[in-house]
């Protein structure tokens, strides 16, 4: 597998990925209602009743993103990639309950490391681009993923934005948040801890859309804000394609 010079899913280890989907619903308040969405908006992009491949990059921990999609889209199937084994491990296991393992490829590793000349209906990155450091590697993702899309293919992209030491009012809120669900005040402190270990978002939603226009995609449409968190959509344009 090809493997970045730091790699952020060595964070993503047994003990986070067992937390992860009771944890992830409460560092994003509205964490269902961004998953229920997302597939309305590719659902809406893509158009009623159509068959799709639809490639979902950092799938690990709840699958919540398939698992979502496929009941609102019987005829969609999905290649989930993620480079974490324990996450990926833990969304299989979700996938298997859910019964949809006979409707979605399983890849341990990066969109790199997928045939060049795939080709997919539409992408997910969700919960992904604020733990890549740096505009190098969250450009290197999308390109990727811009690069296995068919022309004018949708995209959602989901994830905190803003630099956290810059809104100190919503990291209070955050703070809060966890306070809200029964932590302690020291709990708090090591929960926001491990949230931000390593963590690197884009610094504004211009930012966001700085990315995916440099990386072949057009005007983003926002859909969900909750704190630091925002969801877009976006579509490949044209036949514009990367080379890893």
């Amino acid at each position: 597998m090809t493997q970045p010079a730091t790699d952020p899913a060595a964070k993503f280890d047994t003990s986070r990925a067992s937390e992860y989907a009771r944890q992830s619903r409460i560092a994003l308040a509205g964490y269902d209602a961004c998953h229920d969405l997302a597939a309305c908006m590719l659902a809406a992009s893509l158009g009623p009743s159509s068959s799709a491949k639809v490639l979902v990059v950092g799938a690990g921990g709840t699958a919540q993103e398939i698992i979502t999609m496929a009941a609102l889209e019987p005829d969609w199937d999905f290649v989930a990639v993620d480079p974490s084994e324990p996450m990926l491990a833990a969304a299989t296991g979700h996938l298997r309950a859910n019964d949809l393992l006979h409707r979605t490829q399983v890849h341990l590793g990066h969109v790199e490391d997928l045939p060049a000349d795939a080709s997919f209906d539409a992408a997910t990155l969700i919960g992904v681009l604020h733990h890549l450091g740096g505009d190098e590697a969250k450009q290197q993702i999308l390109r990727s993923i811009q690069a296995r899309l068919k022309p004018g293919a949708p995209l959602i992209v989901a994830g905190n934005h803003y630099a956290y030491a810059s809104q100190p009012l919503l990291l209070q809120a955050w703070s809060q948040r966890w306070r809200q669900q029964g932590a302690t005040a020291d709990e708090v402190q090591a929960k926001l801890g491990k949230i931000l270990q390593g963590a690197d978002p884009p610094h504004s939603e211009a930012a966001v859309q700085t990315l995916l226009h440099d990386a072949g995609f057009g005007q983003a449409t926002r859909f969900f804000s909750s704190l630091f968190w925002g969801a877009w959509l976006a579509c490949k344009i044209g036949r514009r394609t990367w080379v890893d």
